[in-house]
């Protein structure tokens, strides 16, 4: 995500905030900023588990997959990374689980 798209999502929320929309669901600004979290923190725990040893033997990134999350923030696809054993699981995100569930504050 670039700064550009950051100043964006920004201005969004403070709008949102002001008028009393709500910062949650399909139109809100927190959707984009997890999702952008989110492939950040897929990208780290795929630098973690390649290490040397698996390097070593062989294992690298082999492009990404896609996953749908339905969220209390917003419903969006993010890119998983793959590594060529299929050996990676991402734990922010496991593939066994249908959905991430992230719940908007109680009103």
């Amino acid at each position: 995500m670039t700064q550009d798209e950051l100043n964006k999502i920004e201005k969004k929320a403070l709008e949102q905030l002001t008028t009393g929309k709500s910062l949650f669901g399909k139109d809100g600004a927190f959707a984009p900023l997890l999702q952008n979290f989110l492939d950040k923190a897929l990208e780290a725990e795929m630098d973690g588990h390649l290490d040397h040893e698996e390097r070593s033997h062989g294992n690298k990134r082999n492009g990404k997959g896609n996953k749908k999350l339905k969220t209390g923030v917003g419903t969006f696809d993010i890119k998983t990374p793959q590594d060529r054993h299929s050996s990676f699981e991402p734990e922010i995100v496991r593939s066994a689980k249908p959905f991430w569930l992230i719940t908007s504050p109680r009103k």
